[in-house]
């Protein structure tokens, strides 16, 4: 089975021409003319990026997976293959209803129609995964529930064999290729998709999610109902809406697509700078909009997460680019330790002038706020830089939000939109605003720790004595226990000294 799978991978590499694309990396160009005159009945008229979308349809849903997950990493791939990538569709050709109610079945233990008042055996949306069905709960709540592909954790698991054998020749066969990370982008991939695998991961997701934008006039979430789910199944709210990317609908509903622009940037940075925790699988597929205006957001796989360090670097760094501060930038590169210390932060900051420089020179609607961040990260990679998971999954997520924000409002200056949103945050991080809001947070735990104070000062005293006390004991009974080896070893000596003599004696004497 394994062979016949890599023999078909293989067939269609060479049908769409990967390997073509591989060896142009090769800066000499002799390898691509070598396997040129060995292939030379093959012609292709269509450009690279093409082929190798073509390519990982061509080779179903994991794949097509895997090149979703590469048009992220714009970090590795050139800017042709990132931007084809970016439009393979998670959609997929559904598997068949049976196996879907079979598998409900036996995770429920009973009859589908027991569990459900009414279910819709057509699904209404299909992905690598996992498909979508429509149900009603016994108490006639509407839900949406979505069902993991039957044996897809067997597929995966063979399918990424595979690729971490690919990776490992490729890297052995042609040491060039380590710089693209082969090996470590299909680990990252492999680790994205078994996290996908568990449905109870998406609902406590979802339902973290829910809880930080509570009646937020922004953005709602569906419920998850618990009761319902599991490793293989995850039941949620029906949410009933327009999809972000049907903008004549959304005009006709008289949606104000200026607002909903602004609102998605403000959704977005709350996401990252006020929780930390933010949606990374914003595609146009995942986004809806409701009649009041309020956005939507589906399908919670695949969630970002920051630190404290992580958004004090970041915001840093987007303030110090709006002055166009560029030593801050790199000054805050060091401290956070994404490169060196030993870096110099003149070189650093020259280098990220070098970038930036040319970008200002432009209107500000016009600077993709996202590029700028991947040409930060690649000016700091010359630097050392390891560019980190979440960063990357933020990255990713930015153009998502500037794509959607730009196609609903061409004029969209995300820099300015952002910009009142950071200086408000920074301000909160540090000053009196900060002081105050960490007494707030640690004042339960002094009200328990207050009255028990002099009791543990002065147990703490005690306790310091006793063990200065424990010390002078053990280093007295070491130094008595090396008088008496001492005494031993010398007694030992004269004994054999005075029984050698006598052995003397006696032979000679």
């Amino acid at each position: 089975m394994r062979l016949l799978r890599l023999a078909r991978i293989i067939a269609i590499s060479l049908r769409f021409g990967l390997d073509r694309i591989v060896l142009e990396a090769d800066s000499s160009g002799r390898l691509v003319r070598v396997w040129s005159k060995v292939f030379f009945w093959r012609h292709f008229n269509e450009p690279r990026g093409v082929r190798l979308r073509r390519a990982l349809e061509s080779l179903g849903p994991i794949f097509i997976k895997f090149g979703q997950m590469l048009s992220t990493r714009r970090d590795l791939l050139p800017t042709d293959l990132a931007d084809e990538l970016a439009l393979l569709q998670d959609r997929v050709p559904p598997f068949p209803s049976d196996e879907a109610l079979a598998l409900l079945e036996a995770f429920y233990g009973r009859p589908i129609d027991a569990v459900f008042r009414q279910f819709e055996r057509e699904p209404v949306a299909s992905a690598s995964v996992a498909q979508v069905h429509f149900a009603v709960l016994p108490d006639g709540t509407e839900v949406a529930v979505k069902v993991l592909r039957p044996g897809i954790g067997r597929v995966i698991a063979h399918d990424l064999d595979l690729m971490e054998t690919g990776a490992a020749l490729l890297e052995k066969a042609w040491p060039e290729s380590r710089r693209l990370k082969p090996r470590e982008v299909v680990a990252e991939f492999g680790k994205t998709l078994h996290d996908e695998l568990d449905l109870m991961r998406e609902a406590a997701n979802c339902a973290q999610l829910r809880r930080n934008f509570k009646d937020s006039g922004l953005l709602i979430v569906p419920e998850a109902y618990w009761d319902w789910c599991g490793p293989s199944v995850m039941v949620m709210e029906r949410m009933t809406g327009t999809p972000i990317s049907q903008i004549p609908t959304l005009i006709e509903q008289g949606i104000d697509l200026k607002e909903l622009s602004r609102a998605g940037v403000e959704i977005f940075f709350t996401q990252v700078f006020r929780d930390g925790f933010f949606h990374a699988d914003m595609h146009p597929g995942n986004i809806f909009v409701c009649r009041d205006g309020r956005y939507m957001a589906l399908d919670f796989g695949i969630m970002g997460t920051l630190n404290d360090v992580d958004k004090d670097y970041l915001a840093r760094n987007f303030l110090a680019f709006f002055k166009r501060d560029y030593k801050q930038v790199a000054i805050a590169h060091i401290e956070a330790g994404w490169v060196p210390p030993h870096t110099r932060v003149d070189e650093l900051e020259a280098a990220i002038r070098t970038v930036c420089e040319p970008i200002f020179d432009r209107p500000l609607k016009d600077i993709s706020f996202g590029k700028t961040l991947l040409r930060l990260f690649q000016t700091a990679r010359r630097f050392e830089m390891e560019v980190q998971p979440q960063l990357v999954l933020l990255q990713k997520t930015l153009l998502n939000i500037e794509g959607l924000g730009r196609q609903l409002d061409p004029e969209l200056d995300l820099w300015t939109t952002a910009k009142p949103f950071l200086e408000r945050w920074m301000n909160e991080q540090v000053g009196w605003r900060a002081l105050l809001r960490e007494v707030r947070n640690e004042a339960p735990g002094w009200t328990a720790i207050l009255p028990r104070l002099p009791r543990l000062t002065h147990q703490a005293l005690l306790d310091s004595h006793r063990s200065r006390d424990e010390i002078r004991a053990q280093l007295k009974d070491i130094a008595r226990r090396q008088r008496h080896d001492r005494y031993l070893i010398l007694t030992l000596g004269l004994l054999a000294t005075a029984f050698a003599a006598f052995e003397l004696w006696r032979l000679f004497g």
